[in-house]
């Protein structure tokens, strides 16, 4: 936990705000062998307060203010923050959604009031299995009523603007208002 605010002093409040997602997201014990997160947000918000004054402390502070629990990698944490920069509403992140009888997703990002689900294909999105599994996620959203919007790497250049316009236009379609909560 020292360790982020150390690099605080060096980080942009974008990195800082990755980092500390990952300090507080809540592992998948089956994959990682651990059932804690690093740290929690009292953890974070109580180092901040012992270290007063310390170079970076304020980018720290907007950081974890910023964080968010639920981001499973940090190029979610990256399209989560590009998303909200541009003014659409806070997704939620990784949030198991019954889509129907026995049917359950965790999108990586949601919008459940517009039925627009979000997921961030990093590299592993293709191989062979993973594209099959990709496949039947799609189509579970799809009979549900669901829009998904892949996302990849090569949708996250220019400042996520790509990104951001497809999640927009998502939305847009799906009866979203920009300047209206959720």
């Amino acid at each position: 936990m020292r360790t982020w605010l150390d690099c605080s002093r060096k980080m942009s409040i974008e990195e800082l705000t990755v980092v500390a997602d990952h300090l507080l997201r809540v592992p998948r014990p089956d994959f990682e062998g651990r059932s804690g997160p690093h740290a929690t947000r009292e953890d974070l918000d109580d180092m901040l307060n012992r270290h007063k004054g310390t170079p970076g402390i304020r980018k720290a502070r907007v950081a974890l203010d910023r964080a968010r629990v639920g981001s499973d990698s940090a190029p979610e944490t990256r399209l989560r923050l590009a998303l909200e920069d541009a003014g659409l509403p806070e997704p939620w992140l990784n949030v198991p959604t019954e889509l129907g009888a026995g049917v359950v997703r965790e999108p990586d990002l949601s919008y459940p009031e517009q039925k627009v689900a979000v997921e961030y294909d990093g590299e592993g999105h293709s191989e062979a299995v993973q594209i099959v599994r990709d496949i039947a996620r799609e189509e579970d959203f799809a009979r549900a009523g669901w829009l998904v919007v892949r996302i990849s790497k090569r949708h996250m250049e220019r400042d996520a603007r790509p990104a951001v316009a497809r999640v927009r236009s998502a939305l847009l379609i799906r009866g979203w208002l920009p300047g209206k909560e959720n």
